[in-house]
């Protein structure tokens, strides 16, 4: 209140000065001069400390506009996106998996996501169509939403925590036509079998132990193991402002929600991060948050 007392003080002296004809310099030095004996040097004094900060952030912002601007008129999405990085860097390491000291490439995540799409392609599955996944964190979970979107297919990243009610409501308000688990969540799973539904087809990957999973679970790693590695035929038309995948929320107010990001939101993230912290392709990020929150 008292700033907004300073400011009305200074363009009350300014429209005065005006009414009795003073010349514009001299009205606004008077106004200025009023501003600053009033406190409002300490206004200033902020903007001049803070503005290499402000600088920086609207650099930032004008840059990741200008490249949504230039992927948008390109007609671009997630997919295409990751093509082009990985044509220019194949051999370059594009995750590196801390508990077994694993490194993908981008072309073997190119590969393995390649795969991944030219097999939900031939099992039937849609653009438009949603697959859960419910496992831990590891590249392949990566490479399992990347492969979808490469056909359009969505993905709805299922929180590992979530058990029985929860776990069983996200699948299914998903919408979801196929579960994709890990097999140490294969336990997890088997509590809401019986309630996913008939139609719900189910795929488990890594390691498990065969006695806990039913006869209906397909093993998804050999299967991936025989798929063609090569770009789908059929590559997603969806453009920047298209669903790519849902993510839920804690679910401390209740059952989580469902929160869609589109490819623009996805792109936005990831470029606000690389341009603010000023990175550069050498520079490598330690993610340690869940992947299912789309870290």
């Amino acid at each position: 209140m008292y700033m907004i007392g300073v400011c009305t003080a200074a363009f009350g002296t300014l429209g005065l000065m005006r009414f009795f004809g003073m010349p514009w310099l001299w009205s606004v030095a008077a106004a200025l001069g009023i501003y600053i004996g009033c406190g409002g040097w300490r206004f200033l004094r902020i903007i001049f400390k803070t503005a290499l900060r402000d600088l920086l952030g609207l650099s930032v912002l004008i840059q990741v506009k200008y490249e949504l601007y230039r992927h948008r008129k390109a007609n671009s999405n997630v997919p295409k996106i990751f093509r082009d990085v990985v044509r220019r860097h194949p051999e370059k390491a594009a995750l590196i998996y801390e508990a077994t000291d694993d490194k993908w490439t981008y072309r073997r995540l190119d590969e393995f996501s390649n795969a991944v799409a030219n097999f939900f392609s031939e099992q039937g599955f849609l653009p438009g169509d949603v697959v859960a996944i419910f496992m831990e964190s590891r590249p392949e979970f990566v490479g399992f939403w990347l492969g979808m979107a490469k056909v359009g297919i969505e993905a709805a990243l299922i929180n590992f925590n979530l058990r029985l009610d929860s776990l069983l409501y996200c699948v299914k308000t998903s919408g979801a036509k196929a579960l994709i688990f890990g097999g140490e969540l294969s336990e997890a799973v088997s509590e809401v079998n019986g309630m996913l539904g008939k139609n719900m087809v189910k795929f488990w990957t890594g390691d498990i132990s065969p006695d806990s999973i039913t006869s209906d679970t397909r093993h998804l790693d050999p299967l991936l193991a025989l798929a063609s590695k090569s770009p789908p035929a059929q590559v997603s038309a969806k453009g920047l402002d298209d669903r790519l995948f849902y993510i839920y929320t804690s679910g401390t107010t209740g059952m989580p929600k469902a929160a869609i990001v589109v490819h623009s939101r996805y792109y936005r993230i990831a470029a606000f991060g690389y341009y603010a912290y000023r990175m550069t392709p050498d520079d490598i990020v330690y993610n340690c948050l869940p992947l299912y929150h789309s870290a």
